[in-house]
């Protein structure tokens, strides 16, 4: 009987769906989705989680701007974030809709229930500055000029009854748990900062809105029909709800409850919710933390924050039709380092298709295929000795499987690209110090040195090009499956040898189309 893998559960953050999908939501989808898929490739066994927020005070002021109904405007746009996901092949495993699955409401009413019977929620008047671009209230010390600081825009004063939870009670145990790493927030700065807002005194929180408020629209607080659940409370239980929370079902179970790998994938923008105001919910509750939160930067044109509220989204899935979802895969993780903020320019973008995509991967798979082709039949050779040449490229090779997936530990996805693209590099300038055409003329000639050298030459590349597969898969999965087909490899590829020399000689090869067409500017 086989060991059944080791459990990873790894998530985005739901966005709402008061308007289309931006090119950050993209950055976040493909940041995740490369975590899940290079756990597969180790052979664990990954629950990939993703959905929309659709219970947000946000989604009903939209809706009214569009003069529609709350659920057809949800349904629509979320269809959008789907098909976002789908165009840039997010290998979720589940998609959740907060006011669609049955499930979630069941979860969330459960999960403030637990909190209740802990003594942890309590009914009081507030009057605070509430911004609704965050779904947030806001001390005046934390504006900017009055404003908020996120959406620059001035908070509304909100004075109601609401349910309230204990956060003060858990600001001990939610500093001994993040300092210590036990709750891993990563990078190092934003765990620091998450620390010191802690350490700055927690206030209770308010976790309901009164139905008039809230248009309605949302779930009703338990036993309470006037108020409704606080969308942040309610939105963050779908780590947990998705995977049947309310039953504590097996999914629930190995995915969460006994699984060591619990991770979140989010903005800087919502750490505070995340590395606060959701363990303590949890903690409340007795329920496992999530073990590490990765806090990803944001992506800015010309300095500036995207965001639908601000007017500056830049569409992604038209980015992905012009370019294909592979290089603006490739761009998001390669060239927008996950712990940073960057700045995004479909010249950068562009730049990046021709020169990395198109020049380098693409042209060495073309010249090395139909080298093979014509000097070998299609037939993959078999190496002979490595001169000097040869081998400095096999241990560049030979090293690659640690150093990606050293890079991907330290959640460093852009270094890991940018090692498999040394070795890229270094086959092309391989190529022209080779120089196979001048070694098949020889052998053709009647040299049968340069013959074994031509066959170590082809079978050299022909095994960088199986590691550019093989590591490539978790960033640009559609270019791996296709260099694999034009490779001959076999169906297995994915889970095949992981170092040098896992070519198997005879192989045929197949040529194909041009991996990456060059693009000359009319994509703008």
């Amino acid at each position: 009987m086989h060991p059944q893998p080791a459990s990873y559960f790894v998530s985005t953050s739901i966005p709402y769906v008061n308007g289309r999908p931006h090119i950050g939501h993209a950055m976040e989808y493909v940041i995740t989705d490369a975590l899940a898929r290079a756990q597969r490739l180790c052979g664990a066994d990954v629950w990939f989680q993703t959905g929309t927020d659709d219970n947000s005070l946000k989604n009903v002021q939209a809706a009214e701007r569009e003069g529609l109904p709350v659920r057809t405007l949800v349904d629509r746009n979320a269809d959008i974030f789907r098909a976002l996901a789908e165009r840039l092949a997010i290998s979720y495993a589940g998609f959740i809709r907060t006011s669609a699955d049955p499930g979630h409401a069941t979860g969330v009413h459960k999960l403030w229930q637990a909190c209740a019977a802990r003594g942890d929620i309590y009914r009081s008047t507030y009057r605070g500055l509430y911004c609704v671009g965050c779904e947030q209230f806001y001390t005046e010390a934390e504006l900017e000029d009055g404003l908020c600081p996120e959406h620059r825009t001035p908070p509304e004063v909100i004075e109601e009854e609401n349910y309230f939870f204990r956060l003060s009670r858990y600001a001990e145990p939610l500093a001994r748990l993040i300092a210590s790493d036990q709750l891993r927030v990563w990078p190092a700065g934003r765990k620091n900062e998450v620390l010191s807002f802690i350490r700055g005194g927690l206030a209770d929180l308010s976790i309901s809105r009164s139905q008039a408020r809230a248009h309605g629209w949302g779930i009703p607080v338990p036993g309470d029909p006037g108020q409704v659940i606080y969308v942040w409370y309610d939105a963050l239980a779908n780590y947990i709800t998705a995977l049947d929370y309310a039953n504590e079902g097996p999914r629930y179970r190995r995915y969460w409850a006994e699984n060591p790998n619990r991770v979140h994938v989010i903005g800087k923008g919502i750490l505070r919710f995340h590395a606060v105001y959701w363990p303590a919910f949890l903690l409340s509750a007795g329920v496992p933390l999530p073990t590490t939160i990765l806090v990803h930067g944001y992506l800015t044109v010309e300095g500036r924050k995207i965001g639908k509220s601000l007017g500056n989204a830049i569409d992604p899935l038209e980015l992905a039709q012009a370019y294909g979802s592979d290089a603006l895969r490739y761009f998001l993780l390669r060239h927008t380092p996950a712990a940073e903020d960057s700045d995004f320019s479909r010249t950068r973008l562009e730049l990046a298709y021709n020169s990395e995509l198109a020049d380098q991967l693409g042209n060495l798979l073309s010249r090395t295929v139909s080298m093979v082709v014509k000097y070998c039949g299609g037939v993959v050779p078999r190496a002979g000795s490595l001169d000097a040449a040869a081998q400095r490229l096999a241990d560049l090779g030979a090293a690659l499987p640690a150093r990606v997936h050293d890079a991907i530990e330290r959640l460093a996805l852009h270094e890991a690209l940018a090692a498999i693209w040394e070795l890229i590099g270094s086959a092309n300038k391989y190529v022209v110090e080779a120089a196979p055409w001048t070694l098949a003329k020889a052998a053709a000639a009647g040299n049968g040195a340069a013959g074994a050298r031509l066959a170590t030459a082809l079978y050299t590349l022909i095994e960088v090009l199986r590691l550019a597969a093989v590591y490539c898969e978790p960033f640009i999965p559609a270019a791996a499956a296709r260099i694999a087909e034009q490779l001959g490899l076999a169906e297995e590829w994915r889970s095949g040898a992981r170092g040098w020399g896992g070519t198997a000689p005879g192989a045929c090869v197949r040529p194909g189309p041009a991996l990456f067409p060059k693009k000359c500017g009319d994509s703008k």
